[in-house]
């Protein structure tokens, strides 16, 4: 398995007054290409900083990152900012959806700022390409407050998936979802996941990160526990395939 994300001794610290913070100490981890992995540690334990240095939101004090085999700490501002539109998808708690603008809107607006331009035409088919992806087709011409907690998740999601980024990062994305409506989303990572998508996603809850398949432990900074989650739940459409596919290999054998 290629790695994507290869962090080698990285290190963030800030100076915050007399006392610096060392928010990220001496991380080294490689994330290989297809696989989704839970970030989880208590408040403060530097995972949030962690995600921002994978998505190039901030810079590390040392240390070196390399996505998809390629050095970024020489890229400036505007290039730090093509990567992230090409090569990364963000989701958030929050949904960040535009209010006044369709769901087909809001997904289409990552390829509006890129520096590639494309046809009206281009736009909204590949548009209509991520909201399938997340089951939301039927959607695409409501508006924000037209659509549940989940719809709108599914939404931010599509949104973070049209420009095909190869790392998908989820920042608590099912912090402001009940629970059936969570497990609904966390079925729709996992089934972007079977589909070769790297997810790395951040969660303080035990029950969400069991969905993935490796979770990471952070704790004062530093890198903890790297193990795969041996008891990983799978959300109902995937337990249905699962046994599809079991009845159709017993059928064949």
């Amino acid at each position: 398995m290629s790695a994507v994300v290869q962090l080698e001794d990285i290190h963030k610290t800030y100076d915050s007054g007399e006392v610096p913070v060392l928010a990220v100490r001496g991380v080294t981890l490689d994330i290989g290409a297809g696989e989704f992995v839970a970030v989880m540690g208590a408040s403060g334990s530097g995972k949030s900083t962690l995600m921002n240095l994978v998505g190039c939101l901030d810079r590390p004090t040392r240390g070196r990152y390399l996505l998809s085999g390629a050095d970024v700490a020489g890229l400036d501002r505007n290039q730090l900012a093509d990567l992230r539109n090409q090569k990364l998808g963000f989701v958030f708690q929050g949904f960040n959806l535009l209010a006044r603008t369709t769901a087909r809107e809001n997904v289409e607006l990552p390829m509006l700022y890129g520096r590639r331009r494309f046809s009206s035409r281009e736009i909204h088919e590949r548009a209509l390409h991520s909201l399938d992806l997340v089951g939301l087709t039927p959607r695409a011409d409501h508006f924000p407050n037209q659509l549940s907690g989940g719809q709108q998740q599914r939404v931010a999601i599509a949104r973070a998936l049209i420009n095909e980024p190869q790392v998908l990062l989820a920042d608590e994305p099912t912090g402001n979802l009940d629970s059936k409506t969570a497990v609904e989303i966390m079925g729709v990572f996992q089934r972007l996941n079977d589909q070769g998508i790297t997810i790395v996603m951040i969660t303080h809850e035990l029950d969400i990160a069991r969905y993935c398949k490796r979770s990471l432990i952070m704790r004062d900074g530093r890198l903890v526990s790297d193990t795969p989650i041996a008891d990983r739940l799978v959300s109902a459409g995937e337990m249905k395939k699962i046994l599809a596919a079991e009845a159709e290999a017993k059928l064949t054998a």
